[in-house]
């Protein structure tokens, strides 16, 4: 643990032990039973190894947790962001609000000649209760037709995502998906995402990955021009992260093929197999079809992290280590050359205000480990973290995946049995040289996890609720707190700023270079600003004066 961190914690009588009684001391025994193997005090051995966790469990009814549904996962997360997929919601019109727009996804639709872009459009096919009583697939063919009928020009695809309802009643939304197809001639696909699949959003993502790998990936065999092709996987242009990205690479001189699925379209998710590499971001919304195009193309994959300037440019320089092309390795290291000034100059002006101060992290998918690198570059300490839909390996590192059984809630999952492409299979690398690369550093199909890069002693807690969120807040007295919408107001009731990663409140992108820029501004002026000071009414912080009359 950082010597500050032991300072501030001895001086309030605290240590992470004290900690997790004090948030487990409130749960009848049962829960607390639970709840205390989700609840990990963080310790690194020499060999990496650190405490195993529950994770990818459901919540305890009655505790109000951060999670998301399937639906939420599928459609919101993954299929969201794509700007020429027409996407449906088969349900009522309450789930129909995740159809929208809801996350901040940015897009450039003057990058297609189509002008395609249906993210801002909410399509339901609203269903009542007649639907529910005598089925909805009539219905849905008509939305199906309708939208197709109405937008011009035509969309390319359409994809169709059931909620809760239609799998209780029955509904064949893939039957449906396929008779539309054959009629339209465009492609029609569905997924059976109903909400209550899994413990969370993250069934979602695995069903959505499922779903694309199916019906789009591999589709077109259009080879690009460009000299070094990668796709980007697990980036979703929040706050217009992609955009950042994009400019990165193309001064570096890479091809961005595809981009699952920040600024993207069903034309790069066709033909991503085409590319050299495959760049995964958020480990757990998308290492499933990282997985499945490997198997299937021989299209390997690395963990990387964009988010810091630290993490940006020891990604960049992963990237030219892979192609081992002079060339771009000399262009990778002048375009780093060339923004960290920048970087530095407002990282250096910053730090003496940030120095020092504490942060915690519960945030989906990998934001609560990237996210670190940022807070670490400003000094600031990272007290606690963990995810809402993490899985084990999320938090240990995938060399637990042969240890991790699987229970019936992720069972029901589909896992699909994938080969090697008869012929379109086309190894990258030899497996000398996938060995060779690895003794270098360039490890493949490997991520450490979060626990492993975090310090001792450090409280590590899955699917946090919203009572431990309040006595987090009230024994360790954070500086800032980073988690999503749903968190946030309760949060500042604290007298303490919340920063949303899910969506970055009006901010962004916080991605590369210039992100880091952004970031180090914008949690400069939160955690500095006296607004928060104002929370509690005067007569809160002090004693209530009292008088007596004169004649008394």
């Amino acid at each position: 643990m950082d010597a500050l961190e032991d300072i501030v914690l001895e001086a309030e009588g605290l240590t992470p032990e004290k900690v997790k009684l004090e948030m487990l001391a409130k749960y009848p025994t049962k829960v607390a039973r639970k709840r205390a193997r989700q609840i990990v005090i963080n310790k690194v051995g020499e060999a990496g190894d650190v405490p195993e966790i529950q994770a990818n469990v459901r919540t305890t009814p009655g505790l109000i947790g951060q999670r998301g549904c399937c639906y939420a996962g599928c459609k919101g997360v993954v299929l969201g962001p794509s700007r020429d997929i027409v996407n449906i919601t088969h349900g009522p019109i309450g789930c129909g609000f995740y159809s929208w727009l809801t996350r901040r996804n940015q897009t450039d639709a003057d990058a297609s000649p189509d002008g395609h872009n249906f993210m801002t459009y909410c399509f339901s096919t609203d269903m009542q209760e007649k639907e529910i009583i005598f089925g909805g697939e009539k219905k849905l063919k008509q939305a199906i037709q309708e939208a197709y009928d109405l937008l011009d020009p035509k969309p390319k695809a359409i994809g169709v995502f059931a909620t809760c309802p239609v799998g209780l009643i029955g509904d064949d939304v893939h039957s449906v998906c396929k008779e539309m197809k054959e009629k339209l001639g465009i492609n029609v696909f569905g997924f059976s995402c109903e909400g209550y699949k899994g413990v969370s959003q993250s069934a979602g993502h695995h069903i959505a990955n499922n779903g694309i790998f199916t019906h789009v990936v591999g589709t077109d065999d259009t080879i690009r021009e460009g000299k070094f092709k990668i796709n980007l996987l697990g980036e979703y242009n929040i706050g217009g992260d992609a955009f950042e990205l994009e400019r990165i690479f193309e001064k570096c001189g890479l091809t961005l093929i595809s981009t699952f699925s920040g600024n993207s379209t069903i034309s790069g998710f066709a033909n991503c197999h085409t590319a050299d590499l495959n760049l995964i971001m958020c480990h757990r919304s998308i290492n499933y079809v990282a997985d499945m195009l490997e198997k299937k193309y021989g299209l390997p994959w690395i963990k990387i992290n964009f988010i810091s300037a630290s993490a940006t440019a020891k990604s960049l320089r992963k990237i030219a280590a892979y192609f081992g092309d002079p060339e771009l390795t000399a262009r990778v290291e002048a375009v780093i050359a060339e923004e960290m000034p920048a970087v530095e100059k407002a990282r250096d002006e910053i730090y003496p205000r940030t120095q020092g101060k504490r942060v915690m992290l519960f945030v989906g998918g990998s934001r609560a480990h990237h996210y670190q690198d940022l807070f670490r570059e400003l000094g600031m300490i990272t007290l606690s973290a963990g995810y809402e839909f993490g899985h084990r390996d999320d938090y240990e590192g995938r060399n637990v995946l042969p240890s991790i059984q699987v229970d019936a809630d992720s069972r029901n999952i589909q896992e699909l049995e994938v080969h090697p492409d008869p012929e379109k299979y086309n190894p990258r690398k030899s497996p000398e040289e996938m060995e060779r690369l690895a003794r270098e550093g360039l490890p493949f199909n490997k991520y450490d996890g979060m626990m492993p890069e975090m310090p001792d002693d450090t409280v590590i807690i899955d699917d946090l609720s919203q009572y431990e969120t309040d006595k987090l807040i009230e024994l360790y007295k954070p500086d800032i707190f980073c988690a999503g919408i749903k968190e946030k107001y309760i949060v500042q009731k604290h007298g303490i700023p919340m920063k949303q990663l899910h969506s970055y409140d009006y901010g962004g992108p916080y991605a590369g270079f210039k992100g880091a820029v952004n970031f180090y501004k914008d949690i400069d002026r939160m955690v500095n600003s006296k607004i928060w000071s104002y929370m509690k009414a005067p007569w809160q912080k002090n004693p209530e004066l009292m008088a007596t009359y004169a004649w008394e």
